[in-house]
């Protein structure tokens, strides 16, 4: 049986007014992701990714095209259930860690628990992510890729079916970038979120189902891993 369809994107394209001038972020994106793969979205800077990725996630909206999530039509929805959508759908991972450096990795995690419809404990969430021990810790006393582990807990706390990374290695070194990337791909296999990376870094796709090669706002290809690699076996 053919999985489920999450993410249906027909025609979507993203133009940008800076002034005197348009820059087509998006120009006509059709794509498909599917429920609980592990993609990589893999191009250069200025290809398209990071706002492909926001329209999927409700962070931004589209000029033309329509996007589907789960059959819904995302592209007609108002900002009350964008934010609906967000709030109970989908995590966010961005380079940057984003957290809150007075709350320990647990409450930080814990701020997302509290206005979630089911989520798991935020030590549930922590040990997931192998730091079930650094609960009581503070951002200040953690590594960067703890750091970004945290922000990996706080974003699948809340059980969401769509996990959006953006970058999710960018500040961090090889070594500490595969430790993040096995984060991932477990909550990947456990949690069954379908899980899109966004990067850069070519050695990265091989840990993907699918690689979704993008170009000036452009799908130029698509890649099924005949041999995916685990997180564990890559190095850049």
């Amino acid at each position: 049986m053919a999985p489920d369809i999450v993410f249906q994107t027909r025609g979507l394209t993203k133009v940008y007014d800076m002034g005197e001038v348009r820059v087509h972020a998006l120009r006509g994106i059709d794509l498909d992701l599917y429920a609980g793969e592990l993609v990589v979205l893999l191009g250069a800077s200025g290809s398209g990714k990071s706002t492909l990725v926001n329209i999927l996630g409700g962070l931004d909206t589209a000029t033309g095209g329509e996007v589907f999530y789960q059959g819904r039509n995302l592209t007609q929805a108002g900002e009350r259930e964008l934010t609906e959508y967000r709030r109970h759908h989908v995590g966010f991972v961005f380079q940057f860690y984003n957290l809150i450096p007075s709350l320990t990795a647990r409450e930080n995690v814990a701020i997302v628990t509290e206005i979630a419809r089911n989520p798991m404990t935020p030590e549930a969430a922590l040990e997931l992510v192998g730091l079930g021990d650094r609960k009581d810790h503070f951002p200040a006393q953690l590594s960067g890729g703890q750091q970004q582990r945290v922000a990996i807990a706080r974003a699948i706390a809340k059980q969401p079916s769509v996990l959006l990374c953006d970058e999710p290695t960018g500040a961090l070194d090889s070594k500490t970038g595969v430790v993040v990337l096995e984060a991932l791909e477990r909550v990947n296999r456990e949690l069954g979120a379908t899980t899109v990376v966004i990067t850069h870094n070519a050695v990265q796709a091989e840990m993907a189902e699918r690689v979704v090669y993008l170009s000036d706002g452009r799908v130029t290809g698509i890649r099924r891993n005949a041999h995916k690699k685990a997180a564990r076996e890559l190095s850049w």
